[in-house]
């Protein structure tokens, strides 16, 4: 067939129709693996890095202004001793530990962030158009909604009180829903008409199993998740959901909420082949991932990792996004493993 461009390859993958080749993503390099990836691929910046190799999507974070962390995902300041991008943890102790009933207990005593005051529609438009024409357009907006349920109690309080004390679970779990549909909202307004795709999503998933019942992950989780993905929809966005993990037994509710590819398949978690979910899932969604980066991509060698890729593709001719099965490309993958990926691709 005649060759695609990127934004073309992204939606006929993602839409499972024939492609000229599999849609592929870098991923977000963390900034302590820049160094190595610069050297290697003879550039200086990030944006001539995803030029060079050729990645289909082009990942834009949502401009986030809250000094020092300026990122959405740290936009509740729930753990009582505070937090920074390096330390971030869903288990320490939160701002609503102690907190029982959502009528006796004051929930508006936390300091409730207004997205309107953080994210500014110029600059959102300022980093839509920086995109280099042609590539499709990827919103990282998280909205972890479920994630930060657990920073607001701390993890194990969390979950005590999503099974003891469900009033108040929902009650601070809806405050935080709100926070992200408003935030997304801005967005969306925006940068109308000039992006293709979101991702968002929550970590449901142990190497394992799920961390929760696949029960209280629809009861407590899939409300809030459907909230977030119809408003996407709304504005006529493809919608990628993230979840680390073996999650498969939440992959049917996923798709009921009209998502339209799950990231990131981790590949060594049970239950997440490809072949597996290719039986079980490829009529109804696509996926995004695949290639090993606990093991592979760390310490296998490049002949290794263009035969996975090899591989994936007979498996998923279309409808997978060939990518590391971690967003995070982080230092401890070789820079030739990643060319390798991308020369297989």
């Amino acid at each position: 067939m005649n060759s695609l461009n990127h934004k073309e390859r992204f939606i006929a993958t993602i839409e499972r129709k024939p492609v000229d080749k599999p849609a592929c993503w870098l991923g977000m390099p963390v900034p302590a693996a820049y160094d190595n990836l610069f050297k290697y691929f003879k550039v200086h910046t990030l944006q001539e890095l995803k030029l060079k190799i050729d990645t289909d999507i082009w990942e834009v974070d949502v401009p986030y202004n809250c000094p020092p962390n300026n990122h959405i995902a740290m936009a509740f300041n729930f753990p009582k001793g505070g937090q920074s991008m390096e330390n971030r943890t869903l288990t320490a102790p939160g701002f609503f530990e102690d907190y029982k009933d959502p009528l006796k207990d004051d929930i508006d005593a936390f300091n409730w962030p207004d997205p309107a005051n953080h994210i500014y529609p110029d600059e959102c438009k300022k980093i839509i158009e920086a995109v280099p024409e042609d590539y499709a357009v990827m919103a990282v907006l998280w909205s972890a909604h479920f994630q930060d349920i657990y920073s607001a109690f701390g993890m194990k309080k969390a979950f005590i009180n999503m099974l003891k004390r469900p009033e108040i679970f929902v009650e601070v779990h809806n405050r935080i829903i709100d926070f992200y549909l408003k935030a997304n909202k801005i967005f969306y307004e925006a940068t109308k008409g000039k992006v293709n795709v979101v991702l968002i999503g929550n970590d449901f998933g142990g190497q394992k199993r799920l961390m929760l019942s696949p029960e209280l992950i629809n009861k407590y989780a899939m409300p809030g998740a459907k909230k977030i993905v119809d408003q996407a929809k709304s504005y006529g966005l493809k919608v990628i959901y993230h979840s680390c993990g073996s999650i498969f037994e939440a992959i049917p509710e996923l798709i009921k909420l009209g998502i339209d590819a799950i990231h990131p398949i981790q590949a060594l978690a049970t239950n997440m082949e490809p072949k597996k979910l290719k039986k079980h899932f490829y009529d109804q969604v696509s996926f995004c991932g695949g290639v090993d980066a606990q093991e592979l991509l760390v310490f296998g060698t490049p002949y290794q990792v263009r035969e996975k890729v090899h591989e994936l593709k007979k498996i998923f001719p279309t409808g997978l996004i060939i990518s590391p099965s971690h967003e995070a490309i982080l230092p401890d993958i070789p820079p030739e493993n990643i060319e390798a990926l991308f020369q297989a691709v």
